[in-house]
């Protein structure tokens, strides 16, 4: 029997797989020389080297560092829906405190990679070269919300959670684990990481049962 040689589509499939692993290690690679070395040290040049390519190969991917930029933060947003979808649904099956828990575990698993794309949004937010992935992060980060919105409606109307406005709650978890991810890297606090992953632990259970009905007070 003679060899049986792929066919043209076969070819076609295989170069976009390669084309797209060799994207996505750029983009890991760049993760890695940004938790590094910080992002004004990074350069194409650097994740070239980084990722074992040329630098020219990097720019067939991304046209700027701006854009390896905006994936890294549309890849970290989607992360955190996927794992929002999930707490969701386990609040929708009964467990109302799954929700709270998979938003903090999405930002809190890895505070340095957190503290890191808040960076990176700050640095990239003007930038016209990626205007419409900007605009894409919002997009996505505002279904996550309106999502997180419903569930905590939900969650008000069962009696679990206190009767205010539900993107309170939202935003209280918020202010919870950006203070958390703070602590984190205050060097005036440094002394008393013992345990920061136990400390952690403690942050995410006070936000799983924050705003649960009857804690509102009078002040």
């Amino acid at each position: 029997m003679g060899s049986v040689h792929p066919s043209s589509t076969d070819k076609i499939r295989e170069k976009k797989r390669q084309f797209l692993a060799r994207e996505q290690r750029i983009v890991e690679r760049a993760l890695r020389c940004l938790l590094r070395d910080g992002i004004d040290q990074v350069t194409v040049a650097a994740i070239a080297e980084e990722a074992g390519i040329g630098k020219g190969t990097v720019y067939k991917h991304f046209q700027s560092k701006s854009e390896i930029l905006a994936r890294i933060l549309l890849d970290y947003e989607s992360r955190i829906r996927a794992n929002m979808d999930a707490g969701i649904a386990a609040a929708e099956a009964g467990n109302p405190g799954a929700m709270v828990k998979a938003y903090f575990h999405s930002r809190l698993s890895n505070p340095e990679l957190d503290r890191l794309v808040q960076q990176l949004e700050e640095r990239i937010q003007d930038d016209p070269l990626v205007a419409k992935q900007v605009g894409e992060l919002h997009e996505m980060r505002r279904m996550t919300i309106d999502r997180i919105g419903a569930m905590v409606g939900q969650l008000i109307g069962r009696g679990v959670l206190e009767d205010v406005p539900p993107h309170y709650h939202y935003l209280a978890c918020w202010a919870l684990v950006q203070g958390a991810v703070d602590v984190c890297f205050n060097k005036g606090f440094a002394d008393q990481f013992t345990d920061k992953e136990d400390l952690l632990r403690f942050i995410t259970g006070i936000g799983m049962t924050m705003g649960n009905k009857g804690q509102l007070r009078d002040i």
